[in-house]
């Protein structure tokens, strides 16, 4: 890509690169982080697609789960699980081919830290989902009745309701463990490009939405207390009915961001350690190539 200069400075900066047969730092960079991909039809249509498949994954997640627990079943949180999972697989099979089937902050987050999507792309991705995840609650309080709006929180992500959850410390670590797992078991899974070709994209659909259905499923059962909803992992689904039903619902809210991006963070550094005999990632815009590409203006990453 051609960088535009117009004083004199820089343009002998530019030269100076030319001269060696690098690109400049600048120019580097704004390639590395996908800043061309703003200017391209194909990011803002996938992320369009997120935003609508985001919407009607929380609609239909949040109305089942309510469903669930309004079917006075024995113990209905058994069921949630299996809603869970079925759900979540078969919005991965239909998305997953148009737009990478993120869905959620923190996957995006870990897809842009290993370089399977670009920094800008990974931004208006999440931004897409939580316009999604708001979209989604709002069409949840148009047709659910006010009192059951009230009974739920609107399906949103409580610690520590009516004073009958758990600490905001307690509720840090089950958000951090419970997404974890779904990284360590799913992402790991859907990442390596040798693993994801040899099982199809129909089995990954299924062991990431298993990941998920644990996760949610541990959450909810470990604790036994009544007014802790469960392991968000998935800030998006946190925020739309934080924004929209407020309250109790912002208590703590920053665990349910905090915890999935910490899970992340340590989890990419964890999968440094891997052995690579067998394991071949799909990212190609890795934080760590982009970190020297800044730093050491060594010029654009092997793509």
């Amino acid at each position: 890509m051609d960088v535009v200069v117009s004083s004199g400075a820089d343009q002998g900066f530019s030269n100076s690169f030319e001269k060696t047969g690098r690109k400049s730092p600048r120019t580097t960079f704004f390639a590395s982080i996908g800043g061309d991909e703003i200017f391209s039809s194909d990011l803002w249509r996938a992320a369009l697609t997120e935003a609508v498949a985001t919407t009607f994954f929380m609609f239909t997640l949040i109305t089942s789960i309510i469903s669930c627990f309004e079917s006075h079943e024995a113990d209905p949180k058994l069921l949630v699980p299996f809603l869970v999972f079925i759900i979540a697989f078969f919005f991965f099979l239909a998305i997953i081919p148009l737009s990478g089937g993120f869905l959620n902050p923190f996957i995006t987050f870990i897809a842009a830290l290993m370089g399977v999507v670009t920094l800008v792309r990974a931004c208006v991705y999440v931004l897409g989902q939580c316009i999604g995840s708001i979209m989604g609650f709002l069409l949840i309080k148009c047709v659910m009745s006010h009192d059951m709006v009230v009974k739920y929180m609107l399906g949103g992500c409580t610690i520590n309701d009516n004073g009958n959850g758990i600490s905001l410390g307690d509720a840090l670590m089950l958000e951090f463990v419970c997404t974890f797992v779904v990284l360590l078991l799913g992402i790991t899974v859907a990442f390596d490009k040798k693993r994801s070709k040899e099982l199809g994209v129909t089995m990954v659909c299924v062991v990431i939405a298993a990941s998920l259905a644990i996760a949610v499923y541990v959450s909810i059962v470990v604790t036994g207390q009544p007014g802790y909803a469960g392991a968000g992992v998935n800030p998006a689904r946190c925020l739309g009915p934080a924004l929209i039903q407020g309250g109790q619902l912002w208590y703590g809210h920053w665990v349910f961001w905090l915890g999935p991006f910490l899970a992340c963070i340590v989890y990419y550094g964890f999968s440094k350690t891997f052995p690579r005999e067998g394991l071949v990632s799909v990212g190609e815009h890795d934080i760590m190539k982009l970190a020297r590409t800044c730093f050491e203006g060594t010029g654009t990453p092997n793509y």
